[in-house]
């Protein structure tokens, strides 16, 4: 389902305008990204917790030269589902 499809499909559930459903899920993420930035996780009930979190930096060698490079630290967003929606695909 690619975002044009998600966003009809939410628009009918909803009852909304497909502008309106774009404008909705546009201000969404923008202030998703927007609590991301300030390092704060986000959870969604029945859904999951999204946070960002570092890595490390670490050592990595590339297979065809062998040379071994040093891979700064790096912020990155990660996902833990709920166990609830673990359940409903066990």
């Amino acid at each position: 389902m690619n975002n044009k499809e998600f966003t009809t499909e939410l628009a009918q559930r909803l009852g909304y305008t497909l502008k309106d459903t774009s404008e909705l899920m546009s201000a969404l993420l923008a202030e998703m990204a927007e609590q991301w930035q300030e390092g704060n996780s986000i959870s969604i009930q029945g859904f999951g917790v999204f946070e960002i979190r570092k890595k490390s930096e670490r050592i990595s060698v590339n297979p065809t030269t062998k040379l071994r490079m040093l891979v700064p630290p790096k912020l990155v967003l990660t996902y833990k589902p709920s166990s609830s929606l673990k359940d409903k695909f066990k």
